[in-house]
């Protein structure tokens, strides 16, 4: 089975997910990719200046599709002069999850950029196919700006979707050159750094004749001047005019990065630290998320980004507690509703299917109970997750088990996709994939009432 244990109590929104070497250490035979634990990680890691590691769950969806993107990468970049080491790192294991929790891994995949023998840590924030993640690591790795020297080099100034910060400098020394470049390598993960000595070459603006930090922006004004250099007093610019003057919330991934600004600069950040401190004594844990970061989360909750903000609570008992377009102001007396019982459980259900003439039917959480428990029928039910090997390989065997008993009534032949459906814990204890029980009309034990866990090898066998 593949194992997809989710545990404790989370708060959950989108600006917050508010819930919530190649050294001795060597790759497995034939894979590029190192694998790090507990035990190597830190020195595996103090032994390079770059090491890029992905932290990820065995039984993440997303994590499987990355795996030969992320292992072609590795191979390619192996042969880049220096070398850029990848590395993979099982958050989910338990001997693991100590040190994942240092790392504040709030989704998975999550990758990393680790420096200087992991003093310096930069979250990763570039593509996901192995061509991407090529070009993304190999300008990390390169110097934090590039310089423009020509209108050729001006031109790669040309996508009209980024933000792009220059430097304007007479020459390329001195304390302002300094702490730009100081600011590049800080910020180089989130913004593409350049620098000149003419400003005639830059596509916006007017020339200048003293040091200049110029923010060649998308939207709004398109470039925005400022010439106080120290780092503290760039970064701290850069953030703030970077904000639209309206920020688009919608599914365009492009919009995603402003959004998350904007809800970043509210109030709810700091309000929702003060809520968490007030109720760490009623032993609920808190995790800080962001939308880029919590997409591994959202698909498992079922959630969509037209219900941010949002807070959603998970007990150990699997029940869901969800306050959607949440304001800051509500948080502290939700979460009072919520502690006196006043919140009633947020339960996730697929539409049911206007046709349903398969062989295997498709149940979901609202037609559970008409289709298993009051069918009067002999029931054999799969829990499964579309990204499941074990339950690709299961899937011909039901069919054909289904098409057998096609023309008796009195049997049914069922799935549930358990990855966008609630399953109720109190009666169906699926820790992982495939997972089949069968309840019978004519057989009554005390265990489930006539609920039978039961193998797929055993079934086919059957």
């Amino acid at each position: 089975m593949e194992n997809r244990a989710w545990s404790g109590i989370w708060v959950i929104s989108v600006f917050l997910l508010a819930l919530f070497s190649v050294s001795a250490f060597a790759a497995e035979e034939g894979e590029k990719v190192l694998t790090l634990d507990h035990s190597n990680f830190s020195d595996t890691v103090s032994k390079h200046n770059f090491i890029v590691v992905e932290f990820y769950a065995p039984w993440c969806g997303h994590c499987q599709a990355l795996a030969p993107e992320y292992e072609k990468a590795a191979s390619i970049l192996g042969s880049h002069d220096p070398p850029i080491v990848l590395a993979k790192f099982d958050a989910n294991d338990e001997a693991n999850r100590e040190l994942a929790s240092e790392f504040e891994i709030q989704g998975f995949p999550t990758m990393k950029i680790l420096k200087n023998g992991g003093k310096n840590i930069q979250e990763y924030k570039g593509p996901r196919e192995a061509d991407g993640i090529v070009d993304y690591l190999k300008k990390q790795v390169g110097p934090p700006s590039a310089e423009i020297k020509s209108v050729e080099d001006a031109g790669k100034l040309g996508d009209e979707k980024k933000i792009y910060v220059v430097g304007v400098f007479q020459k390329f020394s001195g304390n302002e050159y300094e702490n730009f470049m100081t600011l590049a390598e800080k910020l180089r993960s989130d913004y593409d750094f350049s620098h000149t000595l003419d400003t005639n070459l830059l596509p916006r603006g007017e020339s200048v004749n003293k040091p200049t930090l110029r923010l060649l922006k998308p939207f709004d004004e398109l470039f925005v001047d400022f010439h106080d250099f120290q780092v503290d007093a760039m970064e701290k610019f850069i953030e703030e005019a970077t904000i639209p003057f309206v920020t688009i919330f919608n599914s365009d991934p492009s919009n995603h990065p402003y959004v998350n600004k904007f809800f970043g600069s509210a109030n709810t950040k700091p309000i929702y630290k003060d809520v968490a401190v007030l109720y760490k004594k009623k032993s609920i844990s808190f995790l800080l998320g962001d939308l880029e970061a919590s997409e591994g989360a959202f698909q498992y909750f079922g959630l969509t980004v037209d219900q941010a903000p949002l807070l959603i609570i998970q007990t150990t008992d699997g029940q869901k507690y969800l306050k959607a377009n949440i304001e800051p102001d509500q948080i502290v007396p939700w979460l009072k509703d919520y502690t006196d019982g006043q919140v009633k459980p947020f339960i996730r259900s697929e539409p049911i299917p206007e046709v349903n003439n398969e062989p295997v039917k498709v149940v979901v959480t609202d037609s559970l109970q008409d289709m298993v428990f009051n069918s009067g029928k002999n029931v054999m039910l799969e829990f499964y997750a579309p990204w499941c090997g074990h339950c690709k390989q299961l899937a011909p065997i039901l069919e054909e088990v289904a098409i057998s008993f096609e023309n008796d009534t009195d049997v049914m032949i069922a799935k549930l996709d358990a990855t966008t459906n609630d399953v109720p814990v109190d009666t169906f204890d699926v820790q992982g994939y495939p997972t089949l029980y069968f309840r019978s009309i004519l057989l009554r034990m005390n265990y489930d009432e006539g609920l039978l866990e039961c193998s797929p090898w055993e079934l086919r066998r059957a």
